[in-house]
């Protein structure tokens, strides 16, 4: 059975950190680019940031561009997001995603995790 399991989220003050994890099982990890994913209440879903399967290319939403990290580990089937320098706008639940296509990138995500809160307030 697939799945994705995020963990880290915290409530942490502005300009804070943190670092958010996902393990998967289930399905063949090295053969998909993953994503991180974010939805603040209110709005609609968010990219926020993806990574292909040797974790050698990396993007960013120009609102994270410089403050977060994706990296991931194949031997763990794990990705992570390290958040620095939050900010209020970053609170969201936070959910990591595979993309649709396997092998190759599809440019957009299909199944994802149930998430992880963080919220950044003083």
């Amino acid at each position: 059975q697939e799945q994705l399991v995020e963990s880290g989220g915290a409530e942490v003050q502005p300009g804070g950190s943190l670092r958010l994890s996902c393990v998967a099982s289930g399905f063949d990890f090295n053969k998909y680019w993953m994503y991180w994913v974010r939805q603040a209440p209110g709005k609609g879903l968010e990219w926020v940031s993806r990574i292909n399967t040797g974790g050698t290319i990396t993007y960013y939403a120009d609102s994270v561009k410089g403050r977060f990290s994706i990296s991931r580990d194949n031997a763990k089937s794990t990705i992570y997001l390290q958040m620095n320098s939050l900010k209020p706008e970053d609170s969201a639940r936070y959910y990591c995603a595979r993309d649709r296509r396997y092998g190759n990138t599809a440019g957009t995500y299909g199944y994802m995790g149930q998430g992880t809160q963080v919220t950044v307030s003083s």
